[in-house]
């Protein structure tokens, strides 16, 4: 039976508040697949849970990702009022809305009532993630799904301290929820840093003794890679229990993934529901196949995509789509020495380009990723995702004038948060950018290796 005043978790990033009955539901992505057929819950949701989401008036869908928006699941709960953050370029809510939905967005940073005893506030951010507040008469809960400390986190923090009883609810894991798929020049996989399965419970309990909270429940992490082309990357989810391997706060507890939580009796119960299948499925049935090639249709499509994203030639000199074993080369700047080559199939790229979800490409892990050229790194994150998946599809910030209005319009919602968070990750920047050079001089594993890796951490932390 659901309390009187609580909680639940479940699924894969679903709260549900309850006050006399359900007020409140998030993310809910209930069955079915996402990220074109590549990922599946890791847990089938309750019946009980179903219906409690089915009664409640309000959902919250925090950001774009198809695991936190999942529209088949939105299809049975078009009767809800839709919640939103205010994110930039608004493109979440015009499109529920153009779809038939309510929306209602909410205002950045304020509290807003939706019973007699639970109230809520949200918080846009500029990674187009969006972080949800939970007051549950004097119960916080810090839903922060996706979403990194982008200058919101002190604001946060402030306001844990006003609640003796906190639960931060957070991505965690080894870390394959993103783009892992990468391979060498030569050809031969990247081995992902996921592989190392380095305990989560060490970076959970730095957060949650930074933010102050009681309490930590993982979450936004419950799936798994079911195409025949992505389920290399199952060996890199996290189990359930994992997340806890690591935590040795005595100032903060970890909580299991599922629970239910009374606010009256201050009592966590563990919800145990059933595993999902592990059936495995053919990209054919989601309309891929490798060996279709390109039309020259798909490559206008592409070309007219990339070609809209100005903000992009700074950092990537070409982007390169391997379609059907032949090569389709887009300019997109010069004089970065950067370039990227995608080996996907035909169908889902040309739905990731027509819908402007190219993140939904990245993240499903079937798309075979080359980095060519000066990257100083192994990955997309600074120099590619963000312009094209976040601020680009998501923010609608394709040129350099959009580009410095998105970064403003954030900027002027908390000045001193983002003064703060630049100058960190300014400081973080250049700590990177000296451990790479050391590197490149010192012996791996000698003495002042050694000495270098654990004063790079101190620093870091």
């Amino acid at each position: 039976m659901a309390p009187e005043l609580g909680f639940d978790t479940i699924g894969n990033a679903t709260l549900i508040a309850y006050d006399r009955g359900p007020v409140l539901a998030t993310d809910p992505w209930l069955d079915g697949p996402a990220y074109f057929g590549s990922w599946w819950l890791s847990h089938e949701v309750p019946t009980e849970q179903r219906v409690q989401i089915e009664q409640a008036p309000y959902i919250f869908v925090s950001h774009g990702h198809p695991d936190h928006l999942s529209y088949p699941s939105l299809e049975r709960l078009r009767d809800k009022k839709i919640l939103v953050p205010d994110h930039h370029g608004g493109r979440i809510a015009d499109q529920l809305r153009a779809d038939g939905f309510d929306v209602r967005v909410l205002p950045d940073r304020h509290w807003v009532e939706l019973s007699d005893r639970v109230r809520i506030l949200a918080i846009g951010d500029p990674n187009q993630d969006g972080v949800l507040l939970v007051d549950i008469d004097g119960v916080l809960v810090v839903d922060a799904n996706d979403a990194s400390d982008r200058g919101w986190g002190s604001m946060v923090r402030k306001i844990v301290r006003q609640h003796p009883r906190s639960f931060l609810l957070a991505l965690s894991g080894y870390g394959d929820a993103d783009m892992i798929n990468y391979f060498d020049a030569d050809g031969e996989r990247i081995v992902p840093a996921a592989a190392a399965k380095r305990p989560p419970g060490v970076a959970i309990q730095r957060r949650v003794e930074w933010f102050g909270v009681r309490w930590f429940v993982p979450f936004a992490s419950m799936h798994r890679y079911r195409r025949t082309d992505s389920v290399w990357a199952d060996a890199y989810t996290t189990p359930a229990h994992a997340h806890g391997d690591g935590f040795a706060s005595t100032r903060a507890e970890i909580l299991p993934a599922f629970i239910r939580y009374d606010c009256v009796r201050d009592i966590a119960t563990p919800i145990a529901p059933p595993p999902s299948p592990s059936t495995v499925h053919d990209p054919e049935e989601f309309g891929d196949s490798w060996d279709e090639p390109l039309q020259p249709d798909d490559v206008r499509a592409i070309e007219r995509y990339f070609g809209a994203i100005h903000t992009l030639g700074r950092h990537v000199d070409q982007v390169t789509f391997r379609v059907g074993g032949v090569d389709h080369n887009v300019t997109t700047g010069s004089g970065s020495n950067r370039s990227v080559r995608f080996e996907t199939p035909r169908a889902s790229l040309r739905k990731a380009v027509d819908w402007e979800i190219f993140d939904d490409l990245l993240i499903g892990n079937y798309m075979r990723t080359t980095l060519l050229g000066a990257w100083h790194g192994r990955d997309l994150s600074a120099h590619f995702t963000p312009y094209v998946a976040k601020y680009a599809d998501n923010g609608r910030a394709k040129t350099p004038a959009g580009l410095r209005a998105y970064r403003a319009a954030y900027f002027r919602r908390a000045p001193f948060d983002m003064l703060r968070f630049d100058a960190a990750a300014r400081s973080q920047a250049l700590l990177t950018a000296q451990a790479r050079a050391v590197r490149s001089i010192v012996r791996e594993g000698s003495v002042a290796h050694r000495m270098g890796q654990r004063a790079y951490g101190f620093l870091k932390r």
